[in-house]
């Protein structure tokens, strides 16, 4: 059974044109957004100095706090949806991940 429920708000309306409108503007910045904080990380990772690390940081900060706004904005708009989990699918992977911590150091537990 496949009953999957949009999650989203009313659609704030935009003129069908050519040109670009708010929305394929604010889509167009999250997918750059997007793209950007995926390659910031990517950086990070492989920054071998440690003051280019925290410059780097600091940009993806503030990019991933851009992207979530853009999120935000556009989830209040209507301009993004999200489909919710159906109950089954959510235990079958959370019982999934808590047998992963079987293979943990220390028994599963963090220290």
């Amino acid at each position: 059974m496949n009953n999957q429920q949009k999650i989203q708000n009313p659609k704030t309306q935009v003129p069908e044109t050519p040109q670009m409108n708010d929305r394929d503007l604010a889509n167009d910045l999250l997918a750059m957004e997007k793209y950007m904080t995926a390659s910031y990380n990517t950086a990070m990772n492989e920054a071998s100095h440690d003051a280019l690390y925290q410059d780097l940081l600091s940009i993806f900060t503030e990019t991933q706090n851009q992207q979530r706004r853009l999120y935000e904005l556009m989830f209040q708009k209507g301009w993004y949806s999200l489909e919710a989990a159906e109950q089954e699918k959510m235990q079958q992977s959370l019982q999934q991940h808590q047998g992963y911590s079987s293979q943990f150091p220390y028994g599963g537990h963090l220290q």
